[in-house]
């Protein structure tokens, strides 16, 4: 796979003038170490590569996937609570598990200045590459993965703070920098617009040092999620059918394949973080995935700094997993549990007093590091495609056909092979159709970052009796715009309630 190493500092090091695009100057005070410029880049094909390699490394750090994204993801909804040892980053998740969230929380914060920052670097890509004399291969592809890349920041933002400053070239004045929201129909129109355009650009499929880069599958799986989001279902259907049809992704076998460093990009991965472990040195910003040892079982040494305990996988969560449902153990550490050095699991754990902890992403004692780990993280699965499908066809045979698919791997039956167990039967009404579906998604997702937003777009964040005991309130169906950006453009409107 590809890897985000310090060879492309030079390239990210000139590709602060994308942090423009922050709507910030939090973004503005990085100092070239290097001689790279602007006059100097851009040359070759290579040159290329190594500014869309720059757009990609956003992903990994603490803005988006290593701790923004499960933060808001997963504590913030009916999955977990914060868990860990209180104070510092603990109060930061406690914020969003009791829907208190000011302005200034960090979390919400990262996730705003971490889609900024790779947007800007995209913008960058889009206006220098087009015109550069380079192999023409390199040259569509990087333009098809900085449309991709900028799509995915932008589908972030618009879901978690509704209207956002829609910028598409790099800006090189405050004044362009400065600028109001933009309305949600609007940024959804441009990031429809981009996945279209990459999906005629990216290549199906990479191997060697590109496996791990945004396919022409990828593209076409999260434009069906837009889709999706957006309530149009019939175009979410034909996306979805597309990536299931023409991808030659299959789901493994086991749903524990999916989370195993050895079948990185695998079968049913359409796109995943990529990350390299041994890089990670107290930082969310490093190469390394920070899961391991932050949602790793607290003080029980079986990860290398013992572990945080964050992210505690809520009783009723856990207990809403139908008996014979594999997923359960994949997914949670629970009292009796067996560690890899014999000892078996407490019925409690600091931090948690139900003894739940979230596994999913555990790789053990990997490195002599602080807390990295080089599991990737998946951005969109074939799983979620047929669950896609599911609920934009409803309950005919092609719907019904798509959620038994995940249905029966997940209780370790032949996918392909009708169960009259476990299969949704086809008597099911529409409205029941949608409820499992939407079920489904809770238990085969979970812990993927996304079910905040899950519960947003299905309405569950505001009726949950969970959540509604926690104190949601109607307005938190949007974070709030961060204060530090509010503060340096004052055309940014806050969002009601916050």
């Amino acid at each position: 796979m590809f890897t985000i190493t310090p060879k492309f500092t030079g390239a990210a090091l000139l590709l602060a003038l994308g942090l423009l695009s922050g709507c910030g100057k939090a973004f503005l005070d990085e100092t070239p170490t290097d001689q790279v410029t602007d006059a100097n880049f851009y040359k070759t094909s290579n040159d290329a590569i190594q500014a869309v390699n720059a757009i990609y490394s956003e992903l990994g750090k603490g803005g988006q996937y290593n701790y923004a994204l499960w933060g808001i993801g997963d504590i913030g909804s009916d999955l977990s609570t914060t868990g860990g040892g209180g104070g510092g980053d603990g109060l930061e998740q406690q914020q969003l598990d009791n829907f208190n969230i000011p302005a200034t929380n960090p979390l919400t914060t990262r996730l705003w200045g971490g889609c900024y920052i790779g947007i800007g670097r995209a913008n960058i890509v889009l206006q220098k590459v087009p015109a550069m004399s380079i192999d023409p291969a390199i040259q569509r592809r990087s333009i098809g993965e900085a449309e991709f890349l900028r799509a995915k920041y932008y589908f972030d933002l618009v879901r978690a703070y509704g209207d956002v400053p829609l910028l598409t070239t790099p800006p090189t004045t405050l004044e362009q920098v400065n600028i109001p929201r933009t309305p949600v129909a609007q940024v959804y129109a441009q990031i429809e617009k981009d996945l279209l355009d990459a999906i005629t650009k990216l290549d199906g499929s990479y191997t060697g040092d590109d496996l791990g880069r945004a396919t022409k599958w990828a593209a076409t799986g999260l434009l069906a999620k837009v889709y999706l989001t957006e309530g149009k279902l019939p175009e979410a259907a034909t996306q979805a059918r597309s990536v299931i049809s023409g991808s030659g992704k299959v789901l493994w076998p086991s749903y524990a394949d999916n989370f195993k460093v050895a079948n990185e990009n695998g079968q049913e991965s359409l796109f995943e973080v990529q990350y390299v472990a041994g890089r990670n040195q107290y930082t969310f910003d490093g190469l390394g995935f920070v899961g391991n040892e932050f949602m790793g079982p607290r003080g029980q040494g079986i990860v290398p700094q013992g572990g945080y305990g964050f992210n505690i996988p809520e009783p009723d969560f856990v207990a809403g997993y139908e008996a014979g449902d594999l997923r359960r153990d994949v997914t949670i550490w629970k009292p009796g549990d067996v560690y890899p050095d014999g000892r078996t699991q407490p019925t409690s754990l600091p931090g948690s007093p139900n003894g739940y902890g979230v596994k999913k992403w555990f790789v053990g004692k990997v490195n002599t590091n602080i807390w990295d780990s080089e599991l990737n993280i998946p951005v969109l699965r074939l799983a979620e495609v047929y669950l896609i499908l599911a609920e934009a066809v409803g309950p005919t045979a092609e719907g019904l056909e798509a959620i038994n698919k995940v249905r029966r791997r997940s209780f370790g039956l032949p996918v392909g092979t009708a169960s009259a167990t476990r299969d949704i039967a086809a008597s099911i009404s529409a409205a029941a159709f949608k409820t499992a579906v939407w079920r489904e998604r809770k238990y085969e997702l979970a812990f993927e970052n996304d079910r905040w937003f899950d519960m947003k777009r299905t309405g569950e964040l505001l009726t949950s009796p969970q959540l509604v005991a926690k104190g949601v309130k109607p307005f938190n169906v949007l974070l709030p715009i961060p204060q530090s950006e509010r503060d340096v453009n004052p055309g940014l409107t806050q969002n009601p309630g916050y």
